[in-house]
């Protein structure tokens, strides 16, 4: 059995309206990741799991005040529901919930559910709650024996493992060691045996051997302490013989000598995993782990999270866990994850989104850590390569969309198979998305010349701006990508560098390819004073030698300055992150010599407004930039207002 299904009506920050749930999350079987951004809703889902199932450790889990969803006044609603459907029960497992499963049948066979139905509300300033089964106002109560057989197994965040696996009344691994198969015969275990011998020899020791001495000391001083009618014959045993207390005598220690908090973690999940693995009482195996990666470094994180999905894949197991950790959105498979948005919990396995099955196996490659945050994002930009990469960070902090301040995450996909990431956030009906805006920047990739051959053989390129061609192309791309909160933005020609030589930062951009030029040759330094003086009199030199050609041929022949002999550039990137310095630069208040720009970060400095405002309205005007303006704020949100550069006061003016 598995809880299939979850639904949330005014519990914590989620409010139902029309009847509807204010969240509602599907589950499968195995692993389910619940990832998303902070206050989404993943310890809510954990929470209302504990409230209807309850624990295996027993914890105190009552409804609390702050369970019931407040306005924006404040004011609390009276009663909160959870629904919560189970599904998918062995035969096994049915006969302990009999008299309260509900039954279909189809051409597979006979299927058994049960809906629960949890109710908490407030009278008189005090909290009541009731649980149903299958009908939230006729439905009869479940009996302690199937209360106990739902509990789950529940790690805490921020769990004290040493204290857990430590021995004293009732500890978590006496729990654990007292609800296993092999503890199940309490009167004539094998333990009791063992502790009973121990006891025959203890009390041989302190009677007949070397203990003997101590024993008699005792005896005699209490037979001077009592009067001549009691006896003094005291005796010397080990504790009760009794398996609970044998189980609590014990500690469960980690394998080093000094272990760390990540070790004895992992030592804790161990022992906690351990009833997941039988199937003796019917009950319902789920395990709930909040941060998962609490303590443990990403290497360890990888090997877990591998375990897990590999071990409970296909078992009757189930585990829920809850990760901020991109290290482990990248590694876990992408059918494992519940990613929740906007009220909604959505199931990202193959069938429930746009992705085709080789979709699934290709972002298994290649969905690393960096492109995984794209799971915690409220909106996200993705871009195909690294010149994007580094300065759609730069362009949006000028014109007042800094983007982590939007939660803006840029992805780098590093090629053009954007619909293998952003058909993520596409639902399986191809028609509705995800609530997350999500921008493509492309380039629409029509090449500004013509090829043909000489009488020898070889290649000539011949100019020709092609702006019909382009325009087409652009509009074939935006109705490639455009879907739901999905939007292309493609450039209005070739690429993103050739439109940056045709836009108001041309001059800025021939300068950054000659800094390129002289950091790419120099592994031991990057720009220094002097070579910045080389590169600004050789961009001179070339810009005199174009002045008879038209803007477009200008960009043309400046774009070609990052070939090389085979049309490749390996420029692009350093070209990129020379122009985002001088950007930079260009709106501080104090002066920057030159060769520091890299080191430039707009935080540390006084921002000129009238600079930055200049700029800004040069990039909203700007033609060819357009595109890139237009795709920051659709990944902010449209009904974003800007917000202003903050000048740091601490900054030199």
């Amino acid at each position: 059995m598995i809880v299939s299904e979850l639904k949330l009506f005014d519990f914590r920050k989620f409010h139902a309206e029309y009847g509807e749930p204010g969240l509602s999350v599907c589950f499968h079987k195995g692993l389910n990741a619940l990832i998303g951004e902070n206050d989404s809703g993943k310890t809510a889902v954990i929470d209302a799991l504990k409230l209807v199932l309850l624990t295996q450790s027993n914890d105190y889990v009552r409804p609390v005040e702050e369970d019931f969803y407040a306005n924006a006044d404040r004011k609390p609603v009276n009663e909160f529901k959870i629904e919560c459907v189970l599904s998918e029960f062995t035969s096994n497992e049915a006969k302990n919930f009999i008299e309260f499963l509900e039954f279909t049948r189809d051409d597979t066979g006979l299927h058994y559910s049960m809906h629960l139905f949890y109710r908490a509300w407030k009278e008189k300033n005090r909290i009541f709650s009731d649980l149903r089964v299958n009908d939230p106002n006729d439905g009869v109560s479940l009996d302690s024996r199937a209360r106990e057989l739902l509990k789950a197994v529940y790690l805490r965040p921020l769990r004290d493992a040493e204290r857990e696996m430590h021995s004293g009344k009732n500890s978590r691994l006496s729990q654990i060691l007292m609800s296993h198969k092999v503890f199940q015969d309490r009167e004539n275990h094998t333990l009791l045996q063992i502790l009973k011998n121990a006891n025959q020899d203890i009390e041989t020791f302190f009677t007949k051997q070397e203990g003997q001495e101590i024993l008699q000391i005792i005896r005699d001083n209490l037979t001077a302490f009592h009067d001549r009618t009691l006896n003094g014959d005291t005796s010397l045993t080990a504790s009760d013989v009794q398996l609970k207390s044998i189980l609590e005598s014990l500690s469960l220690n980690a394998p080093e000598t000094h272990p760390g908090l990540g070790e004895l973690n992992l030592v804790f999940i161990a022992a906690e995993l351990l009833l997941l693995k039988q199937d003796n009482n019917g009950g319902l195996k789920l395990a709930l782990i909040e941060e998962l990666e609490a303590h443990l470094h990403p290497q360890a994180q990888l090997r877990l999270i591998s375990y897990l999905q590999k071990e409970y894949d296909k078992s009757g197991t189930q585990i829920i866990i809850s990760t901020h950790s991109t290290i482990l959105a990248s590694k876990i498979n992408l059918k494992n994850i519940v990613l929740l948005k906007g009220g909604c919990g959505y199931d990202l396995s193959e069938g429930n989104t746009g992705l085709e099955k080789g979709d699934y196996l290709f972002l298994q490659r290649f969905l690393d850590a960096t492109k995984a945050n794209l799971f915690f994002a409220k909106g996200i930009i993705m871009v195909e390569g690294d010149a994007e990469n580094l300065l759609i960070p730069v362009i949006a902090e000028i014109i007042g969309y800094p983007l982590e301040k939007y939660g803006v995450s840029v992805v780098n996909v590093g090629s053009t198979a954007f619909l293998r990431y952003s058909r993520i956030f596409i639902r399986g009906d191809q028609c509705h998305t995800i609530n997350v805006p999500v921008s493509v920047i492309t380039d629409c990739d029509v090449q500004p010349y013509d090829e043909s051959e000489d009488e020898n053989g070889h290649k000539i390129k011949e100019f020709c701006e092609k702006p019909d061609e382009s325009e087409t192309a652009v509009a074939v791309k935006e109705v490639k990508y455009n879907t739901g909160s999905i939007r292309g933005f493609v450039s209005p020609r070739w690429t993103l560098e050739y439109c940056i030589a045709m836009s108001f930062l041309k001059d800025e951009l021939h300068r950054a390819i000659n800094y390129g030029k002289k950091i790419k040759n120099s592994d031991k330094y990057t720009l220094t004073a002097e070579k910045i003086i080389e590169a600004d009199r050789e961009t001179e030199i070339q810009r005199s030698r174009w002045n008879e050609c038209s803007e477009a041929e200008r960009a043309y022949k400046m774009y070609s300055l990052m070939l090389d002999g085979n049309g490749k550039s390996g420029l692009k990137a350093i070209v990129a992150q020379c122009l985002s310095s001088m950007l930079r630069m260009s709106v501080v208040t104090e002066n920057v010599d030159q060769e520091k720009m890299f080191d430039l970060d707009l935080y540390q400095h006084a921002v000129d407004e009238g600079k930055c405002a200049n700029l800004k309205q040069q990039f909203e005007n700007e033609p060819y930039l357009k595109y890139l303006v237009d795709a920051i704020k659709h990944a902010v949100g449209a009904v974003c207002e800007p917000v202003q550069m903050e000048d740091n006061e601490d900054a030199p003016n």
